[in-house]
């Protein structure tokens, strides 16, 4: 008699890190080419459907009729068919935490590397000139961070930041003690020195950070983005940042990326952009999302909650 076997399509990439742990009750289906993808997809119970262009893991993702678990490298699922896989009763598991704690390390290093002046350091060193005094003159200690989303990446945050005496106010949507409520935070910007945003990509965080908020912020604060391009308006934050407005910003994330050359971000003296890099900056992401997915994959199979679950509603 043949038995039945769950189809899982996953990209190439991830093979040799999973495919000797598959059970035998999973017939895995490999891709290495969107139009492979996109053969596979309606066939699999099962799919790992991570690209790096968006547009096309949309598409194979909504080719994906039978799907009914969705794993995702992606602690962002924005622009996903979430509406689709909602009304096909799919799963959706997410990279939350995979790549918290080089995220969390990249926050220290933007606020060192601003604090310190350490970029004008390196130009003088490129151009062999001896400082005699530091261009940066502040410090951690004893500054005022306001942290706002508060998942796996912002505690890590918080637990850094901790080290250095940087108090840190939270701002998160589930009532805490010690956190902010999200019709709070705008109300009390102008006591922080450093802005931090750690949300999710959703209609409710589009935009939250506008001309508004930047007026509110300390002429002497700076802005870290490690979250999505879409939660600043872009445009708003160049005219802050130009007239000094606020101190500086560091953008590990823009709207668009990659930032074409000529984009005005890039000629912003007081812009530090670090290309989307703080989650890549480690060589354990693969490994770690090939472990997480293992152990799903059994709880799966034992009918077990898989972590960690998509809210499809809220989407993150």
């Amino acid at each position: 008699m043949t038995i039945s076997k769950t189809k899982f399509a996953a990209a190439s990439l991830i093979r040799a890190m999973i495919e000797p742990h598959l059970p035998g009750w999973i017939e895995p289906l490999w891709f290495m080419t969107k139009e492979e993808a996109l053969a596979v997809a309606p066939q699999a119970e099962i799919g790992w459907f991570d690209m790096y262009d968006k547009a096309d893991m949309v598409e194979v993702i909504s080719a994906a009729t039978q799907l009914k678990w969705l794993n995702s490298i992606y602690a962002g699922v924005d622009g996903m068919p979430l509406a689709q896989l909602q009304a096909q009763g799919t799963i959706v598991t997410n990279g939350t935490g995979i790549n918290a704690i080089t995220i969390a390390e990249y926050v220290v290093m933007a606020m060192l590397n601003i604090a310190k002046g350490y970029r004008q350091v390196m130009e003088a060193a490129q151009r062999q000139e001896w400082l005699l005094d530091s261009p940066g003159k502040m410090e951690l200690y004893e500054s005022k961070a306001l942290l706002i989303g508060y998942g796996a990446i912002g505690t890590l945050i918080e637990e850094r930041l901790a080290a250095f005496g940087v108090s840190v106010t939270k701002v998160r949507r589930t009532p805490a003690p010690d956190t902010l409520s999200p019709g709070e935070w705008r109300g009390r910007l102008g006591e922080f020195d450093w802005v931090i945003l750690a949300v999710p990509a959703t209609g409710e965080t589009d935009g939250m950070i506008g001309a508004d908020e930047l007026s509110a912020m300390k002429s002497t604060a700076n802005l870290i983005n490690i979250a999505r391009g879409s939660v600043v308006d872009q445009e708003a934050l160049i005219t802050a940042l130009h007239t000094k407005q606020i101190a500086g910003a560091w953008l590990d994330v823009t709207t668009p990326e990659p930032l074409p050359a000529g984009h005005p971000l890039w000629d912003t003296p007081n812009a530090h952009i670090s290309m989307h890099l703080s989650g890549r900056a480690q060589t354990l992401m693969f490994q770690r999302s090939a472990d997480r997915f293992l152990a799903n994959l059994a709880r799966y199979k034992a009918g077990e909650p898989l972590e960690p679950v998509v809210n499809l509603d809220l989407g993150y």
